[in-house]
C-alpha cells in the first residue's frame, strides 16, 4: 500500500489543530506535523514506523514529523448499521507554530528532548496518560484560547514525564530522511503492509525497480540486516503482542503473523526471544496476575 501524505484541515484563525475523528481512521500515512493521538473508541492493529502492536481504548501516542503510521480497527467496528464506531481525538502542531525559537529556549530543553524522541513514536502510560487524557477529552468542543492553554498544560506534563515507551526502531527513519531513497521506503512499506501474508524477493524487486544484488546491498546497508531477517523480526514482534493478548492459540498466532508452519515459527521465535512461544505466553499471562 502506498504511503500517503494526509493532513488535517486547520482553521485559518488557529495556530494548531484539535480534531475529533469519527470516520474510519486514515490508512498508512505521514505528515509534517507532530501528532498526539488518543483513541477514545476502538481496538485493532497500530503501526508506527516499523513497530506493530495491538491498540485499545485510551491508547495515547505522540508521533514526530513524517513518521508513517496507521490505526486499523478490527472489523467489528465497521459492522454497525450506523457506520464506523471508532473514535479518536487528535492534536496536530508544526515545529514552528509558536515561533522558530519556542522549543529551543533553555526552559524547554526537556520538552525539546521528548519531541526529538517522538521521531520514533512514543506510547504513554501510567499517571501521565491519565492526566493527558483528562485534558484531551472534550477539548475539541472548546474555543481556541482554551485549547491553547490545554496544549500548554500537556506540554508541562510531557516535559516532566518518563512514563512512555519508544515504538519504532532507531534506524527506521534514517532512509526516509535521505534524498533519493524512495526505493527503500517502498520496500519497508510493502513489508509492513504484507508481513502477515507472503513477502518474496520478487515482490520487493518489483516495488523498488532494483536488481536482486542492488536491492540486497542497499537494504543491508540501511537496516544492518537482510530483508528476510527484518521480515522475521517484524513477524516475531507482532506475535509477541498476540501471545500477550492470549485470545489466539499458538498455531493461530503463527499463521496470523505470516509463518507457513508451526515448527518454523517456534524455531524463529526461540532464536530471537530465547524461549518458546508457549513459554513466552505463559510468563506474560503469569505477570498479569
Amino acid at each position: 500500500m502506498k504511503l500517503e501524505n494526509i493532513r488535517l484541515l486547520k482553521d485559518p484563525d488557529t495556530s494548531f489543530t484539535v480534531f475529533h475523528e469519527t470516520n474510519p481512521f486514515s490508512k498508512w500515512h505521514q505528515h509534517p506535523e507532530y501528532e498526539l493521538v488518543l483513541i477514545t473508541k476502538g481496538k485493532g492493529k497500530r503501526m508506527v514506523g516499523d513497530h506493530i502492536d495491538r491498540f485499545e481504548q485510551n491508547d495515547l501516542v505522540l508521533l514526530g514529523p513524517y513518521l508513517p503510521h496507521e490505526w486499523n480497527c478490527d472489523q467489528e467496528f465497521y459492522e454497525y448499521p450506523d457506520g464506523f464506531k471508532g473514535e479518536g481525538i487528535v492534536f496536530q502542531f508544526l515545529n514552528d507554530f509558536l515561533g522558530l525559537q519556542f522549543f529551543e529556549i533553555p526552559e524547554n530543553r526537556n520538552l525539546k528532548r521528548l519531541l526529538d524522541e517522538s521521531i520514533r513514536g512514543l506510547k504513554f502510560n501510567g499517571i501521565t496518560r491519565e492526566k493527558i487524557i483528562s485534558l484531551m477529552l472534550d477539548s475539541y468542543q472548546l474555543d481556541g484560547t482554551d485549547r491553547l492553554y490545554i496544549l500548554f498544560a500537556i506540554f508541562m506534563i510531557l516535559a516532566k514525564t518518563k512514563e512512555y515507551t519508544l515504538l519504532s526502531s532507531p534506524g527506521f527513519m534514517e532512509p526516509h530522511k535521505k534524498k533519493g531513497n524512495d526505493q527503500m521506503q517502498n520496500a519497508i512499506e510493502y513489508i509492513l503492509q504484507n508481513f502477515q501474508s507472503g513477502v518474496s524477493m520478487k515482490d520487493l524487486i518489483s516495488v523498488t525497480n532494483m536488481s536482486n544484488t542492488a536491492f540486497c546491498m542497499a537494504f543491508k546497508k540501511n537496516y544492518r540486516m537482510t530483508f528476510k531477517e527484518y521480515l522475521i523480526n517484524i513477524r516475531v514482534g507482532y506475535a509477541c503482542k498476540l501471545l500477550i493478548d492470549a485470545s489466539l492459540n499458538i498455531s493461530q498466532v503463527a499463521y496470523n503473523c505470516g509463518f507457513e508452519n508451526l515448527s518454523n515459527f517456534n524455531r524463529q521465535f526461540k532464536k530471537r526471544k530465547g524461549i518458546t512461544p508457549s513459554r513466552f505466553q505463559h510468563q506474560a499471562n503469569s505477570d498479569k496476575t
